[in-house]
């Protein structure tokens, strides 16, 4: 099986030849059509999140079952299916309580990772999936079946950057028909809170970014205005689009220091900041707790779109087939495996919504 390996932060990956374990109690293999890149991939590959190496990262991918261990239910081989990177099983007391996407059960693939080199050491499986492979084997809760018409590489979309971005404004901050919504940040992930925030009737839904192309995509995302900070007071164009009171709701998709308290400034009182994008280790920001406090201020997290992975995707599905999900306009490029460090860099280079490696 060939995998594209990080074996030193910063580096590029090195394509090798691995062995994969066949899948156990509970688990599936699949063989992959497409995995996009994802920035949560790069900032591993950076060190910016630490790790083990040598590892194969990727995991927003999609592709066709083709063994299942004892007791796989929700799939068999033949099957096509999303694969995602959360994992979870259904008793703990995070799950009992709806919220599988924190699930605190260890499971085998936790302890010994399926992936090996060819002098039998181990290749530890990136972000609970290693989908920079041809082949992964996956928990079987991590996956989830679409029907066939759907493209399996725009289907790769839907486990990460369409159910975070999407379900931070539908699951986590639950926004309503008429709240006013910022978004900051109209990469992938960001594009899918927009078009999320449409879905749930919000208005006005307000795109930021320094980058005039991603500001053009979020307008046919459902973005209703845009605001360049390059060219624009950000905070008194947020206002004058809000009757001077500030955003009900601001979704900030980058993993940025200075977003993030950009965002807080333009909540209105008893509004909410929802982080969505990831940073690096050791980041802080800053916020005034007497501000928190006296205005009804919420800060929230938001996981992988609190993702319910048999609920969510299939919901998402129905709405790419009826037409009101956009998948197919995130994908800016298509990359054989090979060219893997040209699409990474691409992304680095700021280029893309999502490029796709294919197999």
């Amino acid at each position: 099986m060939k995998a594209a390996v990080c074996h030193a932060f910063g580096q590029p990956l090195v394509i090798e030849e691995l062995e994969l374990a066949a899948p156990q109690l509970g688990e599936v293999e699949v063989k992959l059509a497409a995995c996009a890149i994802c920035h949560s991939d790069i900032l591993y590959m950076d060190g910016g999140w630490g790790g083990t190496l040598p590892a194969v990262y990727g995991h927003e991918a999609a592709g066709v079952v083709e063994a299942v261990g004892p007791g796989v239910r929700n799939v068999a081989p033949g099957d096509h299916v999303v694969v995602t990177l959360l994992r979870s099983c259904g008793g703990c007391h995070f799950c009992a309580q709806g919220d599988t996407n924190m699930c605190e059960t260890s499971f085998h693939l936790d302890v010994e990772g399926p992936l090996q080199a060819s002098d039998g050491s181990a290749v530890h499986q990136g972000l609970r999936t290693g989908a920079f492979a041809e082949r992964v084997v996956v928990e079987a809760s991590q996956v989830a079946p679409i029907p066939k018409q759907v493209p399996l590489d725009s289907a790769a979309l839907l486990a990460c950057g369409v159910i975070t971005g999407l379900g931070a404004v539908v699951n986590t901050a639950k926004v309503k028909v008429g709240n006013s919504v910022v978004v900051i940040g109209t990469g992938g992930v960001g594009l899918n809170s927009i078009q999320g925030a449409a879905l749930a009737g919000a208005h006005p839904v307000i795109a930021i970014d320094l980058a005039d192309d991603k500001l053009e995509a979020a307008k046919s995302f459902g973005a209703t205005h845009t605001i360049n900070p390059g060219r624009e007071d950000v905070g008194e164009a947020v206002r004058g689009l809000t009757q001077g009171r500030g955003a009900d709701y601001v979704f900030v998709a980058v993993g940025v220091k200075s977003a993030i308290e950009q965002g807080f400034g333009l909540l209105r009182k008893a509004g909410s900041l929802v982080i969505v994008g990831m940073t690096p280790d050791g980041v802080v920001t800053e916020f005034d707790p007497l501000t928190v406090a006296n205005d009804g201020m919420r800060i929230l997290g938001s996981k992988m779109g609190s993702t319910r992975v048999s609920v969510d995707i299939p919901k998402l599905v129905e709405l790419y087939l009826g037409g009101r999900l956009k998948l197919d306009e995130l994908i800016t490029g298509r990359y054989r495996l090979e060219e893997i460090n040209e699409a990474i860099a691409s992304v680095k280079r700021g280029e893309a919504l999502r490029n796709v490696v294919v197999f």
